[in-house]
C-alpha cells in the first residue's frame, strides 16, 4: 500500500556556508488541503503537517519552486 499527498513548497532558504562552492538550502513543504480534487481524501484526515529538507545538491535545490505543488508518495522501504 502507498499514500499519495499533495504538498506546496512554501519556503526555500539558502543557508550560509564556510565553503562558497557548497550549496546548502532548506526546503519546506506543507500539505495542500482540498475539499475537491486529487488530495481530498488524504487531506480530509490529515489537513496539517510539514516536510523540511536540508539539501546540498544544487540541481535538487533548483528543482523546487516556491508556491509550486508537488505529489509526495509514501511507500514502505523494505
Amino acid at each position: 500500500m502507498s499514500v499519495r499527498a499533495k504538498f506546496r513548497c512554501f519556503g526555500i532558504t539558502h543557508q550560509p556556508s564556510n565553503d562558497p562552492s557548497v550549496v546548502f538550502a532548506k526546503v519546506e513543504l506543507m500539505p495542500v488541503y482540498e475539499q475537491e480534487g486529487a488530495n481530498k481524501q488524504w487531506s480530509k484526515a490529515t489537513p496539517s503537517g510539514k516536510i523540511e529538507m536540508f539539501i546540498t545538491n544544487p540541481a535538487a535545490v533548483e528543482w523546487f519552486e516556491q508556491g509550486k505543488q508537488y505529489y509526495v508518495d509514501f511507500t514502505p522501504a523494505e
